[in-house]
């Protein structure tokens, strides 16, 4: 299937690696322009030059921290420069540290806030003129299974990504007349760097091993297993694409199942 992603230009915030790096594969793969953000550039310059072998015709890497709010308007302007535009803006970070709701602080509230809520928000408000002006836009938020079925644990992340939801709902019916779509990819169980952490906590937590916990978690999966990244791109890509252009202020789950609700 054509994606008609041709020459069209987007920023993917958190492309180093995991997740938002399946998603650059994906958009890169269709030949589109990419711009990949991150807190380090050595890492950022070897993937730009990764996708360009994979197809796109210019790729970029611009070192932004999201934990930095005045970074965002930078790196907004730099994707815009280093592109011509940005189409297409993949909204990714990594997920706050684990804890139950009757142990979070309200110094971590107030530090996953910012990364989690205004600095997405504030790069898509520095992007969204050009796409309106334009008549077409993406955006695209890599969020959780947690904005669903809260997951045990991970009290922070369940709290603020309800604020993206709520957000995102809203945005994408101010904008659907406009040729711009605001999607949620959920995912669930993958092999990431980010698992790993869980896993690690959880380990420590409950005194079990981390194989025991996979094994655990696995059986809870009706495929039996935790996700490739290169099976979570894609998705992204499709919704970045003309072929999508009537789907807009949806979550969409890629868990393999393991979400109970309908």
């Amino acid at each position: 299937m054509d994606l008609g992603l041709q020459g069209k230009r987007a920023l993917v915030m958190g492309a180093s690696k995991g997740l938002g790096r399946s998603i650059a594969d994906a958009l890169a793969a269709e030949g589109a322009l990419v711009a990949v953000s991150g807190r380090d550039q050595n890492s950022l310059d070897r993937v730009a030059g990764e996708l360009q072998s994979l197809g796109a015709p210019k790729a970029v890497g611009i070192q932004a921290d999201v934990a930095e709010g005045s970074q965002m308007d930078k790196l907004a302007d730099a994707a815009v420069a280093a592109l011509g535009g940005v189409d297409i803006l993949v909204l990714n970070h990594g997920g706050p540290p684990t804890c139950t709701a009757l142990e979070m602080k309200q110094e971590d509230l107030i530090t996953w806030f910012q990364r989690i809520v205004l600095s997405p928000i504030r790069v898509a408000n520095k992007l969204l003129p050009g796409m309106r002006e334009r008549k077409w836009g993406r955006i695209l938020t890599v969020g959780s299974t947690g904005m669903v079925q809260p997951l045990p644990g991970l009290a922070l992340s369940n709290t603020l990504r309800a604020a993206i939801v709520g957000w995102n709902k809203t945005l994408s019916a101010e904008l659907a007349g406009e040729g711009i779509t605001c999607n949620i990819l959920a995912p669930g169980a993958f092999a990431t760097d980010r698992t790993a952490e869980t896993l690690a906590a959880a380990s420590a937590k409950s005194g079990k091993s981390i194989e025991a916990l996979v094994a655990e978690r696995s059986a809870g999966i009706p495929v039996g297993r935790y996700g490739e990244p290169k099976e979570f791109g894609p998705m992204g890509a499709f919704l970045a694409s003309d072929k999508a252009a009537y789907t807009t202020g949806r979550i969409h789950i890629i868990d393999g199942g393991a979400v109970r609700g309908v």
